[in-house]
């Protein structure tokens, strides 16, 4: 037992490291799991949610136990020698015949540490046991070229082993957690999925929330590659030099991201009943009734100038919008 403790022990700094890095990698991913799971699930449900963001810690974890500490100082592995590769696949035989079961700890590690992304693979995303076998090998490949090259070259030379039996060890792990969430699935089922063409025209403020993410993305996209473009075309055709002056005032750009914006929360929706490109992707409409002729018209107009101004003031826009949602369960455009 001392063993163990004194083993687990020596990952107790990568293990803190994890914790304290979790709450910022949860806050970046939050708007991409929630559009993924509604995209997935036409729903948000808890449990999924609860998995999602113990997903972050475990992948947090994974490269924190594997590639931290990072080399520091003047000398040492990684800044004036490095670690050999450990490309022997039966070294572990000679290393229990000189240390005895003092090796076993490590090895049995390495599996352990990679049950939970092959019972994630099966569970969360519902991968088949190939899919997870390889995704379990390539992330072991990958962590096992980083510790060789010094972190692909960051470093002159590798500070940790890289180890061919850590792929074996690794993907024998994955293959365990697949297997541990098929039993588990005889037993608890995964929810069942939504019909794949369900839309919802009653979405709630979250929902709302992340279409409007994911579409002011696709406008930043459009706009950067567009202006990008013209940039280029500025700058090499003579006929069009005029463009550089409208750039260095900032209305060129300004009018692209407009129209960009126009397009992608008045125009698509119009003819696509009105799920915008990110309303697409987690299932929703604006529309929260039929509406025709002029009331369709001003519906769009004034959810263009209420979207327009949550765009421009973003930091203080949506927490008023959230507060009015809470109030009247609407946004202010679904009363017309």
């Amino acid at each position: 037992m001392g063993l163990i403790e004194r083993f687990l022990g020596s990952y107790s700094d990568n293990f803190l490291l994890a914790l304290v890095l979790w709450p910022f990698a949860s806050a970046a991913f939050t708007l991409p799991i929630l559009a993924y799971l509604y995209h997935r699930d036409g729903r948000l449900r808890f449990v999924s949610v609860a998995s999602t963001y113990l997903t972050v810690l475990y992948v947090l974890g994974l490269g924190c136990f594997t590639l931290y500490p990072l080399p520091s100082g003047d000398e040492g592995p990684g800044i004036t020698y490095g670690v050999p590769w450990q490309l022997n696949p039966l070294a572990p035989i000679g290393d229990f015949m000189r240390e005895g079961i003092s090796v076993i700890p490590q090895i049995a590690f390495n599996v352990v540490f990679f049950v939970p992304l092959g019972f994630i693979a099966a569970r969360l995303f519902r991968w088949g046991f190939w899919k997870t076998l390889a995704a379990g090998l390539f992330t072991s490949f990958v962590i096992e070229v980083a510790q060789g090259t010094g972190l692909f070259g960051i470093y002159p030379y590798a500070y940790r082993t890289a180890d061919v039996n850590d792929l074996m060890y690794n993907t024998a792990g994955a293959a365990l957690g697949w297997w541990a969430a098929a039993l588990l699935g005889r037993i608890l089922p995964p929810g069942a999925l939504a019909d794949e063409d369900e839309v919802t025209h009653e979405p709630g403020f979250i929902r709302r929330c992340v279409a409007f993410w994911l579409d002011t993305t696709l406008v930043g996209i459009v706009a950067s590659t567009v202006a990008g473009a013209l940039t280029l075309l500025a700058n090499n055709v003579p006929g069009l030099a005029w463009l550089s002056t409208l750039f260095e005032e900032g209305r060129l750009a300004l009018w692209i991201s407009a129209i960009a914006f126009v397009l992608v929360e008045g125009v698509l929706p119009w003819f696509h009943e009105g799920s915008t490109p990110g309303g697409g992707f987690v299932r929703m409409s604006c529309e929260t009734r039929e509406r025709a002729g002029a009331r369709r018209v001003v519906f769009y107009a004034v959810r263009l100038a209420v979207l327009a101004a949550a765009f421009v003031y973003f930091p203080f826009a949506w927490p008023v919008l959230g507060l009015f949602y809470l109030v009247a369960c609407r946004m202010p455009y679904d009363f017309l």
